[in-house]
């Protein structure tokens, strides 16, 4: 018995941009002709970037990396746990490499420090989170210091909002806001109040849980006064 042979259907390539250029080529497209195409191709492979970055980060996203708590800051009675900079930014670049995303920081100053984390996929597709602060210029750093304390909290943030990642337990949030230490002019008087009542500046800092006196807070100003005028 004879068998028919039913031809298959051919299949046809999916039509893009490049492939509609190559053939603009064949055909003899003028330049302006192949401008467009090449102006089409171009916003086709941002379009096809940006989706594969989408893919990306939501397979990130759907098995997360741990983050921990791996520094405790203390002072006074303040007191919190919080994940360092390095720590976050080594476990996020960890869990990231695997799908093709990497991240960068932009950082601008005018007047205020800006920070931007920028999350790149493999095939070009970027996007950013910014956020701004003055320079944290407690504790009397100096204006390098100043900036560079903000730089630092800043890109930890950036990179954890641009992630929608949060560090377990993460509870520093709270002193987002340096806390208002003590002025030049009562830092001085301090110093020179213990110097009269020859008073242990060691035995001083440890009773007030300080690792130096001008990381003391404002509020404890007083306070302070009332203890060296005791030694009197």
């Amino acid at each position: 018995m004879e068998h028919q042979v039913v031809p298959m259907e051919k299949v046809s390539a999916p039509v893009t941009p490049m492939s509609m250029i190559e053939i603009a080529v064949q055909k003899g497209a003028d330049v302006d002709q192949l401008t467009k195409l090449m102006e089409l191709q171009e916003r086709w492979e941002a379009g096809e970037a940006r989706k594969a970055f989408v893919v990306a980060l939501n397979e990130f996203k759907a098995n997360p990396p741990k983050i921990n708590k791996n520094k405790h800051v203390g002072f006074g009675n303040t007191s919190y746990d919080h994940a360092s900079l390095d720590h976050v930014a080594n476990v996020i670049t960890a869990a990231m490499a695997p799908h093709g995303l990497s991240f960068r920081w932009d950082v601008s100053q005018n007047g205020s420090v800006s920070v931007s984390c920028i999350l790149m996929h493999q095939m070009g597709h970027e996007e950013r989170v910014t956020l701004t602060a003055p320079a944290d210029d407690s504790g009397k750093k100096n204006n390098i210091q100043a900036i560079g304390s903000t730089v630092t909290y800043l890109q930890r943030y950036t990179l954890l909002a641009a992630t929608g990642l949060a560090a377990g337990g993460d509870d520093d949030g709270r002193s987002a806001e340096p806390a208002e230490t003590i002025t030049d002019e009562q830092y001085q008087t301090l110093v020179a109040l213990a110097d009269e009542v020859k008073a242990d500046m060691n035995k001083f800092l440890l009773y007030f849980k300080l690792e130096s006196l001008d990381d003391m807070p404002a509020s404890w100003y007083d306070r302070a006064v009332k203890a060296l005028e005791a030694k009197r």
